[in-house]
């Protein structure tokens, strides 16, 4: 995959698929409709997602993540039906949900392959699929962090704190602290700060190859290290974490006319 243009992956018929879902009694309805379509094509339906060709999430952004991060490392994509509030992830809309998944059965989808991030912190590594985040833990205290791209320091900013996003997490929290939107195809990351406290502190867009190094200053106030929504540790003051473009790809399935643009013009600019 280049720097400037997205990878895609030919499609099959599907012969096995995995239903995932937000967990609330709201989409059963929806699940027994998958199950109806997946009967009428001849889809046999399995109860492990790594067992199957192509994973059906329904969801919003959040069920579209979640699902993505668990099956990376295999080679199963995952394609969205909108369930939830923003859903820019999703490429089937609820109530196109049969003919849709009919196209989807018969091998009619794209697979684009998504970059990932790498953390590094106490010795251990993570993988994000949305973002990596490093913010105060303490509600109300500002904290200080220092960062360095590529081993050039950049400063330390007074903050609420950063955030480091892939393409696909661009949408996410990064764009509620007015961030930039990554356009899908770009191998890079969006560095954000949350609430800085200096006019000279802005978002930063990273190309693959080049390390953010993140570290805490403030000499009383712990820093919370969250991937992917989830808080996996605390920087002590002194304490640093390394952030860059991963290996690994997450495999998001698309219907062919669901373009970046298209999904951006309906969710955001309409």
């Amino acid at each position: 995959m280049t720097s400037t243009s997205e990878s895609t992956q030919r499609s099959r018929p599907v012969k096995t698929a995995a239903i995932v879902t937000h967990g609330r009694k709201d989409v059963q309805a929806a699940v027994d409709r998958v199950r109806s379509v997946a009967e009428g094509a001849n889809v046999s339906l399995v109860d492990d997602p790594r067992d199957s060709e192509i994973v059906v999430a329904l969801g919003g952004d959040g069920t579209m993540l979640r699902t993505l991060g668990q099956l990376l490392g295999s080679t199963v994509p995952v394609i969205g039906v909108n369930f939830g509030r923003v859903g820019f992830l999703a490429s089937i809309k609820p109530d196109g949900l049969e003919r849709d998944l009919q196209r989807v059965f018969a091998g009619e989808y794209d697979v684009v392959e998504l970059p990932t991030l790498q953390m590094e912190f106490d010795g251990q590594k993570q993988v994000a699929v949305n973002d990596v985040v490093a913010t105060s833990s303490t509600l109300g205290r500002m904290v200080e962090l220092s960062w360095a791209v590529g081993g050039e320091d950049l400063g330390v900013v007074p903050c609420d704190g950063m955030i480091c996003a892939t393409p696909s997490g661009s949408t996410a929290y990064n764009l509620s602290n007015g961030g930039p939107v990554l356009v899908r195809g770009l191998d890079a990351m969006a560095v954000t700060f949350i609430a800085p406290h200096s006019l000279h502190a802005r978002p930063l867009v990273v190309p693959r190859g080049r390390t953010l190094t993140v570290g805490n200053r403030t000499p009383d106030v712990t820093v919370a290290v969250l991937v992917d929504g989830h808080r996996v540790g605390e920087m002590a003051p002194g304490g640093e974490i390394a952030i860059y473009l991963c290996r690994q790809r997450s495999l998001l399935a698309t219907l062919p006319e669901t373009t970046f643009f298209g999904r951006y013009r309906e969710t955001f600019a309409s």
